[in-house]
């Protein structure tokens, strides 16, 4: 689980270079990617590949508000300490590699989207049935539970 919990928590950061609740987005900036991605130790690729993945990706994990679109990048198979390992050239590449070893674990459906309107933020259901609604019950889910007994009365 130690390998897929990198993978898991490269994804969702990806997934969360936008913050709908600040409503701030780090693609919207090169300067800003590229430090993302230094700070992770992988190489910046093209800004707008990069913005159509993440909003792919994010469609693919349920974000209503993305919009998925067909997506190419290469990846590299090599036999190091003789065994397979997934790689990529970029951090996309990377991005990518992870979320495919993750779908390869039948992990990928613990890739999240908070279905509150004003969060959307993405995060990675440990849960052992894999029922994880909310991004946090206390701050997402109290709301949604608060708003419903609202309209309820």
């Amino acid at each position: 689980m130690a390998g897929s919990s990198a993978d898991a928590s490269l994804v969702v950061d990806f997934l969360n270079t936008v913050d709908v609740e600040e409503g701030t987005d780090l693609l919207n900036q090169a300067a800003n990617w590229h430090e993302w991605a230094k700070e992770r130790g992988l190489s910046p690729d093209a800004l707008r590949t990069v913005r159509t993945a993440r909003d792919a990706l994010r469609a693919a994990v349920g974000d209503p508000d993305a919009k998925a679109a067909p997506l190419v990048v290469p990846v590299h198979i090599e036999l190091t300490a003789g065994a397979p390992t997934l790689s990529a050239p970029g951090a996309l590449g990377a991005v990518l590699a992870a979320a495919t070893r993750l779908a390869v674990l039948g992990e990928w459906d613990r890739v999240k989207i908070c279905p509150a309107d004003d969060c959307r933020w993405a995060f990675f259901d440990e849960s052992r049935n894999r029922s994880r609604t909310w991004c946090s019950m206390r701050v997402c889910g109290n709301r949604e539970k608060a708003r419903a007994w609202r309209e309820r009365r």
